[in-house]
């Protein structure tokens, strides 16, 4: 999931104050309360950074209390760039929030250690067979028992797609890609190539003026490379780690290596992608793609909404299913709702979670985040099927979701910072071979995760 921009500090003290008082999460005086008759308080730590977002959980929790004044929600924001440590410290001292939004590679751990509640025997029947079996393993783990748990209730996931300029994809006279019918990976390289040429560059988002310079098919942002090349790797089976005799290694075989072969051929062999891009960030590229200095960008679904947003008057965009190789699917994790293990009300947790996470809810907050909702009720409501901002194909990529292989390795984290990260911008900048990077990814990766396997 996306790494967000930092809050305030002062939003992360509110987070710390509000987790330590007057809620579920371990605190006496709400279990006094509730003894004595007066409403059940729970604490809610949200994530939602962006405005529609965090309207829509402002909006839900608001409902929630007005319909239930027996349980009462109060809303804390968080932030994605600290959220693991907080909870770190919030578990160990006992002031965890009740429910806890998440995503699921962080769960593995704090499940290892005891923090989250299992929810195996708590999920009401209706919102366990309204979310698709795929998007509940991003959230299940080893229970320690023997075991599997679930851990969280997966709400939002992203997918990769392709943004793309109208204007240039119609005079390439490339075929455009439907659901139904995705570009093979050969396909999405004959199309880069095609519209790969000099031609007139904008040269300011207003269109003040132009000029003739290189265009390129193609823009690759691999500022943080891993989780995009391993999702996608999935196209040909390629999974980066296996399991024998109940021991994670590193693998890079050959199906491992199509993506970032493939990647690397259109930067370096056909020329189609813009070299440029490499050390960006996701949405940094986007001035230049105004500018037509390069016709598609592969991305999140999220993308979309900046795009929308930024696009100067007149700009035309579409939104492309990713291509498929010997399969479409890709690898998938989820934001998620967990109840922290301390909490003093987990039922009363449970009932608002399934009522956050309902259909019609999912779809709020879908919209708000332009993300896909897990819930099937949710996946055909109006409001995030039709044409606009490309939200039919978004939501048409969630039936190639399944779930990410890296979710259920212990020490991943610390293989992508250390070792993959690396590694794979060095590979995508040209200075070292393939064959270097997957020796590299292998022997350095193995030693990684030794640590976490004694």
């Amino acid at each position: 999931m996306r790494i967000k921009s930092a809050l305030a500090a002062a939003a992360v003290l509110a987070l710390a104050a509000a987790c330590g008082s007057g809620g579920g999460g371990g605190q006496s005086s709400s279990s006094s309360s509730s003894s004595s008759g007066e409403a059940v308080k729970l604490n809610f730590l949200s994530l939602a950074w962006q405005k529609e977002s965090v309207a829509a959980n402002k909006q839900i929790v608001d409902d929630w209390n007005k319909a239930n004044p027996g349980i009462q929600v109060t809303y804390v924001q968080g932030s994605w760039d600290n959220v693991n440590d907080q909870l770190v410290t919030q578990f160990a001292g006992g002031t965890a929030p009740d429910v806890i939004h998440n995503d699921s590679p962080a769960l593995s751990g704090f499940a290892a250690d005891g923090y989250l509640l299992d929810l195996t025997g708590k999920l009401p029947a209706e919102l366990k067979s309204d979310i698709p079996q795929p998007a509940w393993d991003t959230v299940t783990f080893d229970d320690g028992k023997g075991g599997n748990g679930v851990y969280g209730v997966p709400f939002l996931q992203e997918s990769q797609v392709i943004i793309a300029n109208k204007k240039l994809l119609d005079a390439s006279g490339a075929r455009v890609p439907t659901p139904d019918n995705p570009w093979t990976w050969d396909e999405f390289s004959e199309a880069a190539k095609k519209m790969t040429a000099k031609r007139p560059i904008v040269s300011s988002s207003s269109g003040s003026g132009t000029e003739t310079g290189q265009g390129y098919g193609v823009a690759w942002a691999m500022k943080s490379p891993v989780n995009k090349t391993l999702n996608l790797a999935l196209n040909f089976g390629g999974t980066f780690f296996q399991t024998a005799d109940g021991k994670i290694t590193v693998k890079v075989g050959p199906e491992e290596r199509e993506v970032l072969q493939r990647i690397h051929d259109q930067l370096y062999k056909d020329k189609s992608a813009d070299p440029a891009a490499l050390g960006q960030g996701t949405a940094d590229p986007l001035p230049a793609f105004f500018q037509d200095k390069f016709a598609m960008l592969p991305a999140g679904v999220y993308l979309r909404q900046q795009v929308a947003e930024q696009a100067p008057k007149g700009f035309e965009w579409v939104t492309l299913p990713a291509p498929k190789g010997t399969t479409a699917e890709q690898g998938a994790v989820s934001q998620t709702l967990s109840i922290a293990q301390d909490s003093k009300h987990p039922d009363e947790a449970m009932k608002f979670i399934a009522y956050f996470l309902n259909g019609e809810n999912q779809a709020k907050l879908a919209k708000g985040d332009w993300l896909l909702p897990t819930s099937q009720k949710a996946a055909a409501d109006p409001s995030i099927t039709g044409k606009e901002n490309g939200w039919d194909v978004a939501t048409a990529s969630a039936k190639n979701l399944v779930v990410a292989p890296f979710l259920k390795v212990k020490g991943f984290d610390e293989w992508k910072s250390k070792v993959a990260t690396p590694v794979l911008q060095e590979y995508y900048a040209n200075k070292i071979s393939i064959d270097d990077a997957a020796k590299r990814l292998v022997e350095d990766g193995n030693k990684v995760l030794e640590r976490y396997q004694r």
